[in-house]
């Protein structure tokens, strides 16, 4: 082989290798960052990891909404209308969560497949305004963002074929 090209292949080689060795730490490196989402049928089904952080979306059921008589612990469920998932979370709730509210909640599941959550955001649509902005907006009710979340609207609750092994009975 020519040593021109054999210098232009190892300097390839050196580069592929390099690369690789590079990308290969990161994905190592951000193995525990990484947290996939997973909706309440696939958890319940279970395709979601025990005991790793995750993320899970749905619509909390109406009704499900279980204060603990201390603190600020609460047991609710969610459900994307093929399963129901049992949520527990230590903590404020955001001011748009409420029954039949779409909410993405963070946490890890635990061996009962209840979701053991570290923060519970609660999602809205684009047409949604602060009560703040709304008030001073004084126009038509729906474009002030009363009917802030519009995914959860026809899904029917009684549907849901799955619920997670356990429910949190009130304490």
């Amino acid at each position: 082989m020519h040593p021109l090209r054999k210098r232009r292949l190892k300097i390839v080689l050196f580069i592929v290798i390099g690369s690789s060795a590079v990308i290969g730490l990161l994905l190592y490196a951000m193995r525990e960052s990484i947290n996939l989402f997973y909706p309440p049928s696939s958890i319940v089904n279970g395709e979601a990891p025990l005991h790793r952080t995750i993320k899970a979306g749905g619509c909390v059921v109406p009704g499900s909404l279980v204060r603990d008589d201390e603190g600020l612990g609460m047991t609710f469920q969610i459900t994307d209308g093929a399963a129901e998932l049992t949520v527990r979370y230590d903590g404020i709730l955001p001011d748009l969560f409420s029954d039949g509210e779409a909410t993405v909640v963070d946490g890890q599941l635990d061996d009962h497949l209840v979701l053991q959550a570290t923060r519970v955001l609660a999602k809205h649509d684009e047409n949604y305004t602060p009560a703040e902005v709304a008030d001073n907006l004084q126009t038509d009710p729906e474009a002030q963002g009363v009917d802030h979340q519009k995914s959860c609207k026809g899904l029917n609750y009684k549907k849901t074929a799955y619920v997670s092994r356990i429910r949190i009975a009130s304490a």
